[in-house]
């Protein structure tokens, strides 16, 4: 983290969030660009597949966030992204900790995501979390069409 970078806070996300989550992906291209209801919907407490949905803040103001869906004993990191800005201040294995923290909490042992494979600042990140690559999606992602890295991590 850089001297002038303050600490982010990581807490649950809200539907008030939603802008600012919207507004991060936005200015990332390779974030999944997820309509706004597909945000509404992580939030839903009663959706038949429960997720977690966090948001990191510094001053008050979202600068990151991370959903991940739970499935039984495994849960999948289904987006996680930090504005521009932000990136490489920390704010990325913040979000991370909590997220790992609250999956354990629900029982979940093992995390799964799956990344474009051009995404090198995140496929180091995942390395350096523990996460092992354990096979490709060939042609996965579109515009631009690449693969699809698919990466595991134990949380016991």
């Amino acid at each position: 983290m850089s001297a002038d970078a303050a600490a982010a806070q990581v807490r649950a996300m809200t539907m008030a969030d939603l802008d600012s989550v919207l507004a991060i992906a936005a200015g990332l291209p390779q974030a999944p660009q997820w309509p706004r209801a597909a945000y509404e919907a992580a939030l839903n407490a009663d959706a038949a597949v429960r997720r977690v949905a966090l948001v990191a803040e510094i001053d008050g103001r979202p600068v990151g966030f991370a959903v991940a869906s739970v499935l039984g004993p495994e849960a999948e990191l289904e987006t996680m992204a930090v504005a521009s800005v932000r990136q490489r201040q920390g704010v990325a294995t913040d979000l991370w900790m909590m997220v790992a923290a609250e999956l354990r909490r629900a029982g979940v042992g093992e995390m799964l995501l799956e990344v474009r494979a051009s995404n090198r600042e995140a496929l180091g990140l995942y390395g350096r979390l523990g996460f092992k690559e354990t096979g490709r999606r060939k042609g996965y992602y579109a515009d631009p069409a690449e693969d699809a890295v698919l990466m595991r991590l134990g949380l016991d």
